[in-house]
């Protein structure tokens, strides 16, 4: 059935609202558990009162509340998007895998060797990108004299845009380096594009986030 424009909307504010909360559930590795804390009690002192008199119990016929139910306006927001549920997480675990493995180097490897480990997660394009970046003389010059090596992971934050055949992905990527001149820590928020369809992606852009990538 064609939407008329009010209908039409309608359902895009209904995708703007429901993405925030889709990305919390879908794009994070998993919701955390719940913790209950003890209370420690407080001592008091004086003469004790009497024990209160025990709370009559409800009687065993006394119907209990019912379950609650799915709401029957509940609306299916995967209709109106280019991909689905499985696809959205297939495209996630892939752009985490590949934030990983960016921020993770070491002086003794070849960029032949870097970009190896991410051979299925890139296009053969940004695979040549990446290449030359990482083989540039001034960093590989700096990365070799301090003996450098880094470890690092990727958080996505937000999915900033979609379309038929991507989606783009605000990423916190965090990294420890060590090396000659001791340790530090960086963190940067990357845009990154990955393009396919289904539950088969793969990454094909990297940009500072603050660039734009959209």
């Amino acid at each position: 059935m064609e939407l008329t424009p009010g209908q039409r909307k309608a359902a895009f504010a209904l995708i703007v609202l429901a993405l925030a909360g889709l990305g919390v559930f879908l794009l994070a590795p998993g919701s955390p558990s719940a913790h209950t804390s003890g209370q420690a009690g407080v001592g008091t002192t004086g003469t004790p009162s009497a024990p209160p008199s025990p709370m009559p119990t409800a009687p065993s016929s006394f119907p209990s509340a019912p379950a609650a139910s799915p709401s029957p306006g509940a609306v299916d927001i995967y209709q109106w998007l280019p991909f689905s549920q499985p696809g959205l997480a297939a495209a996630a675990a892939q752009v985490r895998a590949f934030a990983a493995d960016y921020a993770t180097y070491t002086y003794t490897e070849s960029a032949a060797s870097y970009v190896g480990r991410m051979k299925g997660l890139i296009t053969t394009q940004l695979a040549a990108t990446l290449s030359r970046g990482y083989a540039t003389p001034g960093v590989a010059q700096v990365r070799s004299r301090q003996k450098q090596s880094a470890t690092g992971s990727g958080q996505i934050t937000a999915l900033r845009a979609f379309g038929p055949s991507s989606l783009i992905f605000v990423v916190r990527v965090s990294q420890k380096i060590t090396g000659t001149r001791g340790t530090s820590r960086t963190s940067n928020d990357y845009a990154i594009t990955v393009t396919g369809a289904g539950t088969q992606w793969q990454v094909s852009d990297i940009e500072l986030a603050s660039a734009g990538n959209a």
